[in-house]
């Protein structure tokens, strides 16, 4: 229980570091905001991600090491997906006192943000689930998911 909670807050400050830069980038830094991501990274985007990581292992663990590695991937491109990317946006808009501004264009943002960023996505999470052991791979998502919080914030703003 020990390490889960420390990798918990581990990610959540990784996912708090990446959203108060995008928070910085766009003007809308707020204490509360910050709160409330390094919340919900410590504890709903912890749990599910490691989660659907250990399933992925179960699940692929029989398969040669190519069909594995492409399965890896594309499962955790699946999980991240325009959905996840609404889902993000919309808790940084609660956090920032945005609700009045939730929409389905957050959606359409999450969208074209996802489509855009398909190749890096495909790049990152093949390396993450394919060459970073499972004890460490929310880290590397998280980081990976941190470095994207910056590009997903600013999506709302881009597109």
């Amino acid at each position: 229980m020990q390490g889960f909670l420390k990798q918990s807050l581990t990610g959540g400050i990784i996912y708090l570091t990446g959203d108060t830069i995008a928070a910085l980038l766009v003007g809308e830094f707020s204490l509360i905001r910050c709160l409330g991501i390094l919340i919900i990274g410590s504890t709903l985007y912890a749990w599910e991600i490691q989660t659907y990581f250990k399933w992925i292992e179960r699940k692929i663990s029989k398969m040669s090491k190519k069909k594995r590695m492409f399965a890896n991937t594309t499962l955790a491109l699946i999980y991240f997906n325009p959905i996840w990317i609404a889902r993000h946006l919309v808790l940084i808009y609660l956090f920032s006192g945005k609700a009045g501004d939730i929409s389905t264009a957050l959606l359409y943002s999450a969208l074209i943000a996802f489509l855009i960023n398909i190749p890096l996505s495909i790049f990152a999470n093949f390396v993450i689930q394919n060459k970073i052991s499972l004890k460490f791979r929310f880290w590397a998502s998280a980081t990976f998911s941190g470095l994207m919080a910056i590009y997903y914030s600013m999506s709302s703003v881009w597109f």
